[in-house]
């Protein structure tokens, strides 16, 4: 009987250092994912360019690069004409009355809502092939930024498994050190009530 309670004993005992040594690695895995400042110490242009890319597109890098590649293939807009209105248009506005701020109020108006819609139209195809066209690419960017930022590196994990490793050691030698029965392990059952059992 005894010797089933001292093998139970040591699975238990076993199981336990399994637990810490898993419990270890877990944090050691999680701290090394999180330290980022370690990260950009080990390698500073890696960082550097997830940064730039990530500034690039908070700045809206993607829409002047493609206008100026749109502005480069078709050639610079022409400039606006200094008369705007045709004269068929400008006869036409003098038949309306003579209040011309009545009627030129009504004309901004209607024109205003007339460009809106019009820019709305011109631009929903381009907006459609950006999308379709950046969206993919963004996502992995931002796919490939975000799993270079909290992956687990060698090197860095390797040195958190050792701290976390030695900080579990000196606790369990200060908690060993403060306990009233410092008992061994080993002696544990082996006292005078244990005989009979």
């Amino acid at each position: 009987m005894a010797t089933e309670t001292d093998a139970a004993r040591d699975r238990v005992l076993a199981a336990r250092a399994a637990l810490g040594e898993e419990l270890e690695t877990l944090e050691a895995s999680a701290r090394a994912a999180v330290d980022i400042p370690a990260k950009i110490k080990r390698s500073p242009a890696k960082f550097a360019a997830v940064a730039g890319s990530a500034a690039f597109l908070v700045v809206g890098g993607p829409r002047r690069v493609f206008r100026a590649g749109v502005r480069a293939a078709t050639g610079a807009p022409e400039p606006l004409p200094t008369a705007m209105l045709p004269k068929e248009v400008e006869k036409t506005l003098r038949k309306l009355g003579d209040d011309g701020e009545v009627v030129r109020g009504a004309l901004e108006r209607d024109f205003a809502t007339y460009a809106k819609q019009a820019s709305k139209d011109r631009s929903a195809p381009r907006a459609l092939l950006l999308t379709t066209i950046a969206r993919p690419l963004l996502a992995s960017g931002a796919k490939a930024a975000a799993k270079w930022l909290f992956r687990n590196d060698d090197e860095g994990f390797r040195a958190r498994l050792a701290q976390v490793r030695e900080r579990t050691r000196r606790q369990t030698d200060v908690v060993h050190d403060r306990s009233p029965d410092r008992a061994a392990p080993d002696t544990i059952g082996d006292g005078p009530g244990s005989a009979g059992a």
